[in-house]
C-alpha cells in the first residue's frame, strides 16, 4: 500500500470515528424514557438514553428547540441550552407546549 493510500484510509477513518461527532449543547430531562432512542424534532437530532436525551447546537433558539421537542416525547423535568439551565419559569412554558 502506497505512502498515500495509507493516509486517505487513515483519514476516513478519523472521519467515520464517534470522537468526531458534533458536541452536545442542548440536554433535556424527559419525564418519562421516550419510546426511541433517536428522535427529530425541527432540525435536531436528539439521541435519548436512560440518563437523558441530547443534541448538537442549532441556529433555533433554545425556547423553540425546549418547545419541538416536548411536542414530540412529552414535558421534560430539565432543559439546558450551552451548559445554561432553564429557570422554572421558562421549563413550565416550555411543557405548556406538549401534546396533550
Amino acid at each position: 500500500m502506497s505512502r498515500s493510500s495509507l493516509c486517505a484510509l487513515i483519514s476516513l477513518a478519523f472521519l467515520a470515528s464517534p470522537a468526531m461527532a458534533a458536541p452536545v449543547h442542548f440536554q433535556a430531562q424527559p419525564a418519562t424514557q421516550p419510546a426511541q432512542a433517536r428522535i427529530v424534532a425541527r432540525d435536531n437530532l436528539w439521541t435519548c438514553t436512560p440518563a437523558g436525551c441530547s443534541s448538537a447546537r442549532s441556529s433555533t433558539r433554545p425556547a423553540i428547540v425546549c418547545s419541538t421537542l416536548v411536542r414530540e416525547i412529552g414535558p421534560l423535568t430539565g432543559f439546558s441550552a450551552g451548559g445554561v439551565a432553564f429557570t422554572a419559569e421558562q421549563l413550565e412554558a416550555c411543557n405548556a407546549r406538549a401534546r396533550p
